[in-house]
């Protein structure tokens, strides 16, 4: 068998000693026959991946059943159903129009402020990149670049009320602005 599957002897070994725990777990976890099979197949294909890597891990049957554990919560998070927005959280259709007519207004403004400014709330804020990671390739620490986003978050605002007269609601949201013209 361990010539066909290509798996290494020590993974057939911890598999033959673990696989009906493991399948009593997962059925339990899973409430199916079905998804208990699949997650038991599932489960010992990352295994094989591991190939003589697996040979190396001191407790395979707990390694056996992390896996099994990240494989039960993937599937439920697939399975969780997905609820409409309450009308409370949907945004009314004229908020979604300035909304559309803001976004014309900001590349206008970030063109405008200070470099350093408009690169930091570009990276992080438009693109997402993580703060940490803008601090390594800044050559900046984690605190210094979460100020200096904060005070460039700041300063767009200012701008942006300036440049497009923006007013936000008593909630800080915007509730109008007037478009400046190009």
């Amino acid at each position: 068998m361990t010539q066909r599957s290509g798996a290494p002897p020590c993974l057939m070994t911890a598999w033959q000693q673990h696989e009906h725990e493991l399948y009593g777990w997962l059925l339990k976890q899973s409430g199916s026959p079905m998804d208990a099979d699949d997650l038991l197949q599932e489960t010992f294909l990352r295994a094989i991946r591991q190939q003589g890597k697996f040979c190396a891990i001191e407790n395979a049957r707990a390694w056996l059943f992390e896996v099994a554990r990240h494989l039960v919560i993937d599937r439920s998070r697939r399975l969780r159903p997905m609820l409409p927005l309450s009308d409370e959280l949907a945004m009314a259709q004229g908020e979604l129009d300035a909304v559309d007519s803001l976004a014309g207004c900001l590349p206008r403004v970030l063109e405008r402020m200070a470099r350093s400014d408009s690169e930091i709330l570009r990276h992080c804020d438009l693109e997402g990149m993580k703060q940490a990671e803008y601090a390594a390739r800044s050559g900046l620490t984690l605190a210094a670049a979460k100020s200096r986003l904060l005070r460039a978050r700041d300063r767009l605002r200012q701008q942006l009320s300036l440049d497009c007269q923006v007013r936000l609601d008593s909630s800080g949201r915007v509730c109008c602005f007037t478009p400046a013209v190009k």
